[in-house]
């Protein structure tokens, strides 16, 4: 047996060190690496299934095609023509951008960029922007600091209080829950705001319920306090911000009574938040969920103004802490996927590719290629997403599993693990640290990796000139100019890790991306793109307060939030305990409705509905239903076939917690 230092390529806030042991070219053990200064030893269990992901024998193995309805194994020169062929028939008949590159960010590693290297060779295609998960948030704080940009997770030693924001970090950011677990013991006061009161509540110092999706009201309401107590940074305010009369406008046209009655927080503590922030340094972490609502983009950017406001940004134990996209900005991106090569041009955001897809023309979709994602599960509004997909001549799938998406495929090609391919992983939301992957067994059966599935279409395709590299070369090309700052790939592969330059307590000078140079109330790359730049009052789109009719058909509000053990739609097909839907209700709906545990019910709206096994929250809001997103259609369905697909405000985020549903019981 032989231990071999390595990490996880998980598309989560921590991306772990780990440690791997190897024995007869399989791998048998992973556990932490404790010399991992960020996650020292400390990896959950998505993190010890890629264990048996690597080892399953449900992999596929071979490349697949579809023949009369069945999948049939073929070769992989076979596979490779008939694809290729395709492609290029698609092109000459259509153009290049009849070929929609579906993807999301399954894996971290750094050589997913070549994907979109060899559709920028093919001349470009129909790509995805924005994001499932969290476009909106990335582009509020672009717009109002010209990044997104969070503290080092060490800067949290010198805060005064901590704000977790709609983030359950005991389910999607243990590294987080550890150092707040190690700060409150120094005195740090822990607040938890949430319409779910979850395991990070249980350490805080107090938990606030709130109405879902009217988070950016609940700081409108701490910003009417701060001034009203005259507490606001007048310094910052006057010397490094645009728009601030816009926002006090926003502010003063509605009550705190108002605030309180649609945030369901009463005003007491609303005072003693503006205390908290102006008391500071107050760092606050914010989570996903609260942006993926029709108004998202608006409440990320309305608790931004409040960290603002309060004089709580470019301070070390502050800052508003959403991403932290600097660290996937300090490679080089160009180099790898070569921008210049392309000649056609279209893009759909992600949450709306079904809809694209039914609807494109000149030229129509006519071939979708799948990589790092499993959009039949992932995307909103399934059934729209079937549709789609139903509706195009070729579907290609790059896949480990037989997932949803992989089903409905013509092709699936078998994709190699982490440990059979070598590569370097970081992540853009937590720490600034990357981490080398290196190869540790040999791709089971005929699995290859991403690269060598794209080079052998480019090969056929009459560009492989761009794809004669080794995979460390692409590293290298990759790292570009961080390699005159010693960050080469020898000296990551020696350490295991390494810390990216990157600034560990962002907009210390004042100094801030946006066209003014200054944080923005008013955003100037808003108004550059067309919207409104101001901040605003808005409510979610499927609210009471929007559509009286469809709350009254739909009383409740629906959660569809991240599996504990599973990363997405992963590992379900893993875990025999995740393979039944869980529903769980506020008590107001179980006693309101007579439900007890384990009862069936069957959730539905106007787009689906699904059925499951009720358990009943402790603490929450009142009318919230949580349903976990990822499961696969065989152990029950996807919750994503109740949630809508269309685009939250900025245009690069979803909407699918803005849901309403009925639930009955079965």
């Amino acid at each position: 047996m032989t231990t071999y230092k390595s990490t996880c390529p998980l598309n989560c806030w921590d991306n772990c060190g780990f440690v791997v042991e190897v024995e007869d070219g399989k791998i048998v053990k992973i556990d932490g690496d404790k010399e991992h200064p960020i996650t020292k030893g400390k990896i959950c269990g998505r993190g010890r299934m890629l264990e048996a992901r690597t080892n399953s024998d449900d992999r596929v193995l071979y490349p697949l095609k579809k023949i009369d309805g069945e999948f049939q194994r073929i070769t992989w020169e076979q596979a490779l023509t008939e694809i290729s062929d395709k492609l290029a028939d698609v092109k000459q008949t259509f153009g290049s951008t009849a070929v929609l590159h579906s993807h999301d960010y399954a894996n971290g590693g750094l050589l997913t960029k070549i994907a979109n290297r060899f559709f920028n060779s093919f001349g470009g295609a129909t790509e995805l922007i924005g994001s499932i998960c969290w476009g909106s948030g990335i582009e509020a704080q672009n717009w109002d600091f010209g990044n997104a940009a969070s503290h080092a997770p060490e800067d949290i030693y010198n805060s005064k209080n901590v704000i977790i924001w709609g983030r359950n970090v005991t389910r999607t950011n243990m590294h987080l829950f550890g150092y707040l677990q190690e700060v409150r013991k120094k005195g740090v006061k822990i607040i938890v705001i949430d319409p779910i009161y979850n395991g990070t509540a249980k350490i805080a110092d107090s938990y606030i319920s709130i109405t879902p999706g009217m988070d950016g009201f609940l700081a409108i309401g701490i910003m009417k306090e701060l001034i009203r107590l005259d507490l606001q940074d007048k310094t910052f305010l006057e010397k490094y911000t645009v728009g601030y009369e816009d926002l006090v406008e926003i502010i003063d046209s509605i009550s705190i009574q108002k605030v309180e009655k649609l945030t369901n927080v009463p005003r007491e503590t609303i005072t003693k938040l503006a205390h908290v922030y102006s008391e500071g340094p107050t760092a606050t972490y914010m989570g996903l969920g609260m942006q993926r609502y029709a108004n998202g983009g608006n409440t990320i950017r309305l608790i931004d103004a409040l960290v603002a406001v309060s004089g709580n940004v470019g301070i070390p134990g502050g800052g508003a802490n959403f991403g932290n996209t600097q660290v996937g900005q300090s490679f080089d991106s160009e180099a790898l996927t070569l921008p210049e090569k392309k000649k056609e041009s279209r893009a759909f955001v992600m949450t709306e590719q079904a809809e694209k897809i039914l609807t494109a023309t000149e030229p129509p979709i006519k071939m979708i290629m799948v990589s790092c994602g499993n959009p039949l599960t992932q995307v909103p509004n399934t059934a729209l997403v079937q549709e789609a997909f139903h509706s195009v001549d070729s579907i290609v799938v790059l896949e480990q599993f037989m997932t949803d998406t992989a089903r409905l495929a013509d092709y699936v090609l078998p994709s190699a693990t982490v440990f059979e391919e070598e590569d370097i992983y970081y992540s853009s939301m937590f720490h600034h640290y990357v981490n080398y992957g290196p190869k540790l067994v040999e791709a089971r059966g005929e699995a290859k990796s991403d690269v060598w599935i794209w080079t052998e279409l480019a090969k056929r395709l009459g560009f492989g000139e761009d794809f004669n590299y080794a995979r460390e070369e692409y590293i290298k090309m990759g790292l570009g100019s961080l390699q005159d700052e010693g960050i080469t790939f020898e000296t990551i592969k020696e350490n295991s890790h390494m810390p990216l330059p990157v600034n560990l307590v962002p907009w210390h000078d004042f100094q801030f991306t946006t066209p003014s140079g200054k944080f923005e109330f008013t955003s100037a790359i808003g108004e550059m793109k067309g919207y409104d730049g101001r901040l605003q009052l808005s409510y979610p789109r499927e609210s009471v307060y929007t559509d009286k009719e469809l709350a009254r058909k739909y009383p409740y509000s629906l959660l569809t939030i991240h599996p504990l053990r599973s990363n997405h739609s992963q590992h379900y097909h893993l875990i025999e305990s995740l393979q039944t839907v869980k529903v769980e209700v506020s008590k107001d709906i179980a006693e309101n409705l007579g439900l007890l545990p384990n009862d069936i019910v069957r959730v539905f709206n106007e787009r689906g509905e699904i059925k499951g096994k009720v358990q009943i929250l402790k603490e929450s809001s009142p009318n919230i239903v949580c349903i976990d997103e990822g499961q696969w259609h065989i152990f029950g369905g996807s919750v994503n076939s109740l949630t809508p697909h269309e685009v939250s405000d900025n245009g690069l985020g979803s909407s699918l917690y803005d849901c309403l549903v009925g639930i009955e019981k079965v």
